[in-house]
């Protein structure tokens, strides 16, 4: 893991710090993609799939990490769905070319104590995200109208108890009144258990010890030989924090988290400014200068 101290002061702004720095050096890019690839009308600027072949051509791996499940993603990236690392359910699924380099799944005990604990939050709704699917209970309209956004593949079930036996990756809650302040207390002293992490302004995610965008992102870097320095990483939220430092090119957009602000290295402009977009096309040109 790379320390801040080792580099230039992480507060620095995209274009006062990375004029002399060797960026043309990147070999692998992910980007979260709420808040920080799509804009806020969750909308992706038609310039990144040109900007993406253009990476890839010059050997550079790409990977979206989200919190969101592989089968919304591969809809999302279905035109390049075949060159994209998918890093999904916070790095608790990551597959490549239809090839799962990674399932880090919770243990059926585990996601029986997480449901109970998360049914005694008012105004929050349980998913239980799985390799074949999420699975639900509720069918609140509001709350239907949030897991749609982000899940393409869910059933029904008539207890989720019934199927804690799945391959679960992740329990997230669905908290209508705010993930941080609502739901959180309730599992932060299970944190030394779980990894625990308030992934947007509605979302909790609790996953198996280790189950983070980090861990992920260092399973493709040791698999493809590729450097912390050699790696660039875009994120907004808390769920990003890891994958922020396994990376020398850390980014947060303007619009992050003020602890995502202070954890990445480099800042570049907010999601409505494309500002992943901005670093990427400087990196292109930096490319064919060098």
């Amino acid at each position: 893991m790379i320390t801040h101290n080792s580099f230039i002061s992480h507060s620095s702004l995209y274009l006062y710090g990375m004029e002399k720095l060797p960026i043309q050096n990147i070999r692998f890019i992910a980007t979260d993609i709420d808040g920080t690839l799509l804009n806020s009308k969750n909308e992706l600027n038609d310039e990144f799939y040109p900007i993406f072949r253009e990476l890839r051509e010059n050997g550079i791996l790409f990977a979206a990490a989200s919190g969101r499940q592989y089968f919304n993603l591969k809809r999302q990236f279905s035109a390049i769905d075949n060159d994209l690392i998918f890093i999904a359910e916070n790095g608790n699924y990551v597959n490549y070319q239809n090839n799962e380099l990674r399932i880090h799944t919770l243990s059926a005990d585990h996601v029986k104590e997480l449901i109970l604990k998360a049914e005694q939050i008012p105004h929050s709704y349980t998913i239980l995200c799985g390799t074949e699917g999420a699975y639900i209970h509720s069918n609140n309209p509001e709350f239907l109208a949030q897991l749609k956004k982000y899940y393409t593949v869910f059933t029904f079930v008539e207890s989720l108890y019934d199927v804690a036996h799945k391959d679960i990756l992740k329990v997230t809650i669905c908290d209508l009144v705010d993930a941080e302040t609502n739901s959180y207390p309730h599992f932060k002293e299970d944190e030394n258990r779980f990894r625990v992490k308030v992934s947007g302004k509605i979302w909790l995610d609790i996953s198996a010890a280790g189950g983070d965008k980090g861990s992920a992102i260092r399973l493709i870097q040791q698999k493809y030989d590729i450097r912390p320095e050699e790696t660039m990483v875009f994120g907004d939220y808390l769920n990003d924090l890891e994958m922020l430092q396994q990376a020398y090119y850390s980014f947060a957009m303007a619009n992050a988290h003020p602890r995502v602000l202070e954890t990445a290295r480099f800042k570049t402009l907010s999601n409505d400014e494309d500002g992943v977009l901005h670093v990427l096309k400087d990196l292109l040109r930096r490319i064919h200068e060098s």
